[in-house]
């Protein structure tokens, strides 16, 4: 099994998040084609079993700037995938990552998982539950 875990964060929460989820990827023994959505190849994440994508909330619930533009040049790429998202907040209540599930759906993807999100800096707890989340989403 291939597993892309690519993420986008701006304070370490998202990032700590996508930490967790690719260890748990690792330990399952998946190949996991792990980094940033501004440095990855977006043919090699297309090419994976399982997309997990992470992205912090901006603004007024919206996705970090380089996750939007990395996800928008897959998009199209996406139909039949199987993909799970997940970010951290500070504010609002979730209305990015519905939204971006809904982005999903349109675009034909799978869900690997119901979208996961934890505020602020995840707490050991939300760090088990990363792992438990990944666990679900590649089997």
């Amino acid at each position: 099994m291939k597993v892309a875990v690519i993420y986008a964060s701006t304070t370490g929460n998202t990032e700590a998040m996508a930490n967790a989820i690719n260890e748990a990827c690792k330990a399952s023994g998946a190949e996991v084609v792990f980094g940033t959505a501004d440095s990855a190849d977006k043919a090699a994440v297309t090419g994976c079993d399982v997309i997990l994508l992470g992205s912090p909330a901006m603004g007024d619930e919206v996705l970090e700037d380089t996750m939007e533009e990395f996800y928008t040049g897959i998009e199209g790429s996406l139909n039949g995938k199987k993909v799970g998202i997940f970010g951290s907040y500070d504010w609002g209540d979730g209305q990015w990552l519905r939204d971006w599930n809904d982005r999903l759906t349109n675009a034909g993807a799978v869900s690997a998982a119901e979208p996961l999100m934890v505020h602020l800096t995840p707490e050991e707890a939300d760090v088990e539950q990363c792992k438990a989340w990944a666990a679900a989403a590649i089997k």
